[in-house]
């Protein structure tokens, strides 16, 4: 089974590169942020609760993103294996990510990093609100959702290159030149 993290700053074209690897590989996507969105949308107690947070460029608590993650992770369990996307973004999580990986026998393949320098992904992300009208379209918001990458996820790329499953990627250039950067990765592992 094909376990992968695509790992990157918000803005470094990590859900494009999502649908492009899901294509190709066939795996279940695990994403928090459509999980959260979809909850939102919803308007269950917690997509209010998620909004709230996420409204403020802030993360929602590990205690409700893992209580998610396993749920997917118990509906897909005979499928050919998972890309998590903007998951996991603490160390934590990591960790409560490898123990529900290992209930079911399985692990990490790789940790795909996606290197965006940060004008460019501001540059992105104001280019995404204005296209969506997602809630992340001012400024103030965006350079908050940088920081908090910064010091609250980076320390998550430690944590699988101490186990080797981390690979930086460069995350510049044409969708599919990214893309076959990404495939030659996760080739190399079969």
């Amino acid at each position: 089974m094909l376990n992968l993290i695509l790992f990157g700053p918000p803005g470094s074209g990590k859900g494009t590169q999502s649908e492009k690897i899901i294509q190709k590989y066939k795996l279940v996507h695990i994403s928090t942020g459509d999980l959260l969105r979809e909850e939102v949308a919803n308007q269950t107690e917690l997509g209010m609760k998620a909004k709230k947070i996420m409204d403020s460029g802030e993360l929602v608590s590990d205690r409700i993103v893992i209580g998610m993650i396993r749920k997917k992770l118990e509906e897909h369990r005979a499928g050919p294996g998972f890309i998590f996307d903007g998951f996991p973004r603490t160390v934590a999580q990591a960790r409560e990510l490898r123990k529900a990986l290992t209930d079911y026998d399985e692990e990490i393949s790789v940790m795909i990093s996606l290197d965006v320098p940060r004008e460019e992904l501001v540059k992105r992300l104001l280019n995404r609100g204005k296209e969506t009208g997602r809630t992340d379209d001012n400024l103030e918001t965006i350079n908050n959702r940088i920081d908090v990458y910064e010091k609250q996820t980076i320390p998550v790329a430690h944590y699988y290159d101490k186990m080797r499953k981390y690979v930086p990627v460069d995350g510049m250039g044409s969708i599919d030149a990214i893309f076959k950067r990404i495939v030659k990765v996760i080739d190399q592992l079969k």
